[in-house]
């Protein structure tokens, strides 16, 4: 990890930043969190870094900066990223059709508004585009949402797991089933960004792996980071725990027993199956910050990234159909090619700047970049469903409050 900075020289409280601390053992110390780290850096410095707990908590082993986590949906902005770049050389544009790309998804059906079965459905009048995809306007879901389509998801198993036979398999299952909505018409979180991989793969000619190893991973330096852990470093990979219906935790997953060891993967998530640490994370985050810079090199042009992180619906989230999502309010919160982008901090209730932008894990980690402020914000835990704990409005309040300049 880079040097800590002095908080009070990029406009940080320390004392204030200090409070991250018993907050985050309060939900350790009362068995709701395993364990917990929270990363501020202000002007690409790092002004606070701590963690609490364990990574597992059975063998009692501590958190550590270098602990590996499932960043889940934290997948997301990268795979957005990488079909960016190849926008940026010309190879994709966003109004092109998805079926041009991968035909197994071509004409699908379109359930029918108030649908109490499957086979309700109706043509699709909207050719569904790779910006449908990018801002989860595509008619997609996820089988925990549930409801008619969802539940189809959860039956055929369409959930891009670590070994489900590769994304082409996958793709066939999801080409099979109809959509919820035209297209364009609403935003529904789904497996958009697991097309989206599967078009990175079509267009590069490189597995989704290759692709963010040559292409991401390598210019950034981040070395933890992968779609699986490797036997070697199983020792720091976390448990994963739900909560209990009294509030105490039981374990999802060990790392022994993980479907997230590396070996065996055959299925590049690009929705949600990349493992990584706060140190590679925040890589991955400060280039964001920066507006595709490493280092002399560029990974993507500023205007590109400005791009993504503008608002691409024709409102917030909330007037396209969702109100609430995970423990967050979205009145107020648009989306962009990959982000969550603050439209209005105070009809939101969150605190914020207007532009910030980032996105969370099922796992409840989270991350943003705060263009107004020049801050990047990551919290990392092992929490699943990340619905469970108000943690991210929580963190907002707390970070912001340590502004003194």
């Amino acid at each position: 990890m880079e040097a800590m900075a002095n908080p009070e020289a990029v406009g940080l409280s320390k004392a204030r930043l200090a409070r991250l601390k018993p907050w985050m053992s309060r939900w350790v110390d009362a068995g709701h969190l395993p364990g917990a780290l929270t990363l501020v850096a202000r002007r690409g410095e790092i002004a606070y870094l701590d963690c609490v707990g364990h990574r597992d908590v059975a063998s009692a082993t501590p958190w550590t900066t270098d602990t590996m986590v499932r960043v889940y949906s934290m997948t997301k902005p990268v795979t957005s990223i990488a079909l960016m770049m190849l926008f940026e050389e010309g190879l994709v544009h966003l109004d092109d059709p998805v079926q041009s790309f991968i035909p197994e998804l071509k004409d699908p059906m379109v359930l029918v508004p108030g649908a109490t079965a499957i086979d309700q459905v109706e043509p699709c009048t909207i050719p569904m585009t790779v910006e449908h995809l990018l801002t989860h306007t595509s008619g997609y879901t996820y089988g925990f949402q549930g409801g008619i389509l969802g539940d189809a998801y959860t039956a055929e198993k369409i959930d891009f797991g670590p070994r489900r036979g590769g994304l082409d398999a996958m793709l066939k299952k999801l080409g099979a089933l109809p959509i919820l909505f035209q297209p364009g018409t609403r935003w529904n979180y789904g497996v958009s960004t697991d097309v989206v991989g599967r078009l990175v793969e079509v267009i590069s000619g490189q597995d989704l792996a290759t692709f963010f190893q040559s292409r991401i991973f390598e210019p950034l330096g981040m070395v933890d980071t992968a779609f699986g852990t490797p036997a070697a470093k199983l020792d720091r990979f976390a448990s994963l725990y739900t909560p209990n219906p009294d509030g105490s935790m039981k374990v999802l997953e060990t790392a022994e027993k993980s479907a997230f060891r590396l070996d065996g993967t055959d299925t590049y998530s690009g929705g949600g199956g990349l493992v990584s640490t706060v140190g590679d994370y925040f890589r991955f985050a400060e280039m964001i910050r920066r507006k595709g810079r490493v280092g002399s090199e560029r990974l993507i042009g500023p205007r590109t990234l400005s791009f993504m992180a503008s608002n691409h619906l024709p409102g917030d989230l909330a007037s396209m159909g969702q109100p609430k999502f995970s423990e967050v309010s979205y009145v107020g919160i648009g989306f962009g090619l990959g982000f969550a982008v603050m439209l209005n901090p105070a009809i939101s209730s969150n605190m914020g700047s207007v532009g910030d932008h980032g996105w969370g894990g099922m796992a409840s980690t989270v991350f943003w970049v705060d263009p107004v402020e020049d801050m990047t914000v990551i919290f990392m835990t092992q929490l699943a469903p990340s619905s469970s704990y108000p943690l991210r409005k929580e963190l907002r309040a707390l970070v912001y409050s340590s502004l003194i300049d």
